[in-house]
């Protein structure tokens, strides 16, 4: 299956905290849009290894994806080196994304920078023709590069290259992030120790960054990127202008 667009996080939830709004307008726009996670947040304080699993495939229903799959890294630990490169670097090839969303580059979780940094190699890698690597069945896979690699906002803020306005599926977005039901502050949640991300502020936080990127270009809630790519257009027409 060829995706227009696969997002990938460190932990289950990365995702639906870093991009959800944007995967869910696009592929309501008829785009195939797939999500890896890297690893099964097997150290999180709530929750269990299956309910993260329960947790995301509910978070993938609402976003729509055609794919979701668990590359089982090992949370906290997994490293960037050459063997994880490569597992990345099968799923790159496999599903051709145009475009991927992955973790920041560097962020108060370690596990976020080194995913960030992880996806980055991988998906410069994934272009090399020498770099040979194989489906399950034994069959050569062929080289591929994304057009564009995100990186989405965290818990560190970082001045956006990109900004998209996702007001238009908002509740949809919070409702996928809500699907984590023992990670996150929420009347139907699982009592348990409290973290940094089960408390009321946090869900705070969360809202009023898009609430903040919303009113850079005139929307009520947006999401931020970063690319260390130029973004070009083709035409002044690819603007969209928003009164001021």
């Amino acid at each position: 299956m060829k995706l227009d667009i696969l997002a990938i996080g460190a932990h289950p939830d990365d995702v639906e905290l870093g991009c959800s709004g944007t995967l869910i307008s696009e592929a309501r726009r008829g785009k195939k849009v797939g999500i890896v996670d890297l690893t099964q947040g097997e150290l999180g304080t709530r929750g269990t290894v299956e309910t993260r699993y329960a947790e995301a495939a509910e978070a993938g229903r609402i976003i729509g994806v055609s794919v979701r799959e668990n590359l089982k890294m090992r949370d906290g630990f997994f490293v960037n080196d050459e063997a994880h490169q490569l597992q990345l670097i099968r799923v790159l090839r496999r599903y051709r994304p145009d475009i991927v969303i992955g973790n920041i580059l560097e962020d108060r979780h370690p596990d976020h920078g080194r995913a960030g940094n992880l996806i980055y190699d991988a998906c410069f890698l994934s272009g090399l023709k020498q770099i040979k690597t194989a489906e399950d069945d034994g069959s050569e896979q062929e080289k591929w590069r994304p057009r564009y690699l995100f990186q989405y906002i965290q818990d560190r803020f970082y001045e956006p290259d990109l900004i998209v306005d996702v007001s238009h599926v908002w509740e949809e977005r919070m409702a996928s992030i809500k699907a984590y039901t023992t990670q996150f502050h929420s009347p139907a949640g699982t009592e348990g120790d409290a973290t940094y991300i089960s408390s009321p502020e946090f869900m705070e936080a969360v809202i009023a960054r898009a609430r903040l990127l919303g009113k850079r270009i005139g929307v009520p809630f947006a999401e931020g990127f970063l690319s260390k790519k130029n973004i070009g257009i083709s035409s002044l027409d690819a603007l969209v202008l928003q009164e001021t």
